[in-house]
Formats: structure tokens, C-alpha cells, sequence
């Protein structure tokens, strides 16, 4: 498939795609004109490099793992080891997040009492 229609498949800009492509993410094969060909393996592979830049890890990385994606199967111990590391770093986020959602609940729990209190008065 043209990168238009595989833009239009993965909800992503030519844009991007040209960009992951200029930074190693994802090196697409091209037809006899030049012309880049995608295919349907490649949807799977640009949707996990969104999941991975969603869940925060640096572009840095993710292009050491695509370079070790795609140097093929013996380097699967390598690219478990950087996942479990930023498994690791999400699951830090995500319990800083529950800590500063208990803090904004307390404070609008404390906004709402105050404000109640003032209703009272008048």
C-alpha cells in the first residue's frame, strides 16, 4: 500500500510516518520507481511505537529497540530487557499519578466543604 493509504489505515500523518521512517522506526521497503510500499505487518509495528511514545518512553529508545527489532530474533533478550526496564518506569509514573490524584480529590474535597460553609452563612 502508497503511504497515503497507509496513513489513512494507521491514523497517522505522511508527515510522521516520513519522520519514523528518517529516524530508523521503521525502514519500508520501495518499488522500482522509489516509491515506498507498505504492508500490513507494518500497521502492528507503527501502532506499538505509538504505544511506547504514549506511554512516555524517549524516541532514543525506541529507536535502539527498532534497531534491534530489526536486526531480528536473536536480539529478542535485548528488547525484553529494555521493555521490562520501561515497564518498569511506567509502572513509577502511574504510581505517581494515583498520588497526585488522591492529592487533587482531598483538594477539591476541601473546596467543596469550604464552599459549603460559606453557603451556610448567608
Amino acid at each position: 500500500m502508497t503511504i497515503g493509504e497507509f496513513s489513512k489505515k494507521t491514523g497517522m500523518s505522511v508527515y510522521t510516518l516520513r519522520y519514523y521512517e528518517d529516524k530508523k522506526l521503521i525502514i519500508v521497503a520501495r518499488d522500482e520507481k522509489g516509491r515506498r510500499i507498505y504492508t500490513e505487518k507494518e500497521i502492528e509495528w507503527v501502532q506499538f511505537i505509538k504505544r511506547l511514545k504514549d506511554t512516555g518512553m524517549k524516541l532514543q529508545e525506541i529507536q535502539k529497540y527498532a534497531s534491534l527489532r530489526y536486526e531480528g530474533e536473536k536480539t529478542m533478550p535485548q528488547r525484553l530487557k529494555l521493555l521490562k526496564r520501561h515497564y518498569d518506569t511506567v509502572v513509577e509514573q502511574q504510581k505517581k499519578w494515583e498520588m497526585y490524584l488522591q492529592n487533587l480529590g482531598q483538594k477539591i474535597l476541601w473546596y467543596e466543604k469550604e464552599i459549603k460553609k460559606g453557603e451556610k452563612k448567608y
